[in-house]
């Protein structure tokens, strides 16, 4: 079977209303050949626990978070579509494409007005920073790296720290401290699971 003979499904949930679209729909997913359900909720749950100090309290360590996330998919759309096709015959690969890492240790950087704003990782020109604090790449090509921009150069954070610019760096250092984030070089970070389940 060519790839052009493939009957597949793509579906991206990012609500709960997509979520019930999914159980309504997921047995006429099964007449296809391959589905990839992309769920958003887990990295919503991440950026939505530094904005809310009701969610800080609740998930306040990594044991508290990775509670309030079982929790969550034990009462979700996502688990009742699986209940409802549990007894065909199938494989379901289950993965991610990162994990996150709990960050404490603010580290200052200067950069121009074209740096990234990601907290565990920067690129662009002329940036500045303590080199013990990162893994940095002078020359992006030499990680596999794109180059942006002429002397563009590539910074990630080691460690639980968070990269912060001089400006507002107070605020920055106490709004983000003891919040999950992504985009280093941590083990949390990029050992990405892949779960490979088949029906008994």
């Amino acid at each position: 079977m060519g790839k052009g003979d493939l009957k597949y499904s793509y579906t991206k949930i990012t609500n709960n209303h997509d979520g019930q679209k999914l159980v309504d729909n997921i047995h006429n997913m099964m007449e296809n050949d391959i589905n990839v359900i992309v769920y958003n909720f887990v990295d919503m749950l991440s950026h939505a626990r530094t904005e809310m100090e009701v969610l800080k309290e609740l998930a306040g360590d990594e044991t508290s978070y990775r509670s309030i996330t079982e929790s969550w998919f034990m009462h979700s759309p996502l688990h009742q579509a699986l209940k409802k096709i549990s007894d065909k015959k199938m494989t379901m690969i289950l993965a991610t494409d990162h994990g996150s890492v709990r960050v404490n240790t603010p580290a200052k950087v200067i950069g121009d007005k074209q740096t990234t704003a990601n907290l565990r990782y920067k690129h662009g020109r002329n940036l500045n920073y303590e080199a013990k604090d990162v893994l940095a790449f002078r020359d992006p090509r030499e990680a596999g790296l794109p180059v942006p921009n002429v002397n563009s150069s590539f910074i990630f954070a080691k460690g639980d720290l968070y990269l912060c610019y001089p400006n507002n760096y107070n605020h920055f250092v106490n709004y983000y401290r003891n919040t999950f984030q992504h985009g280093g070089i941590s083990l949390e970070e990029m050992i990405v699971p892949v779960i490979r389940m088949t029906n008994k």
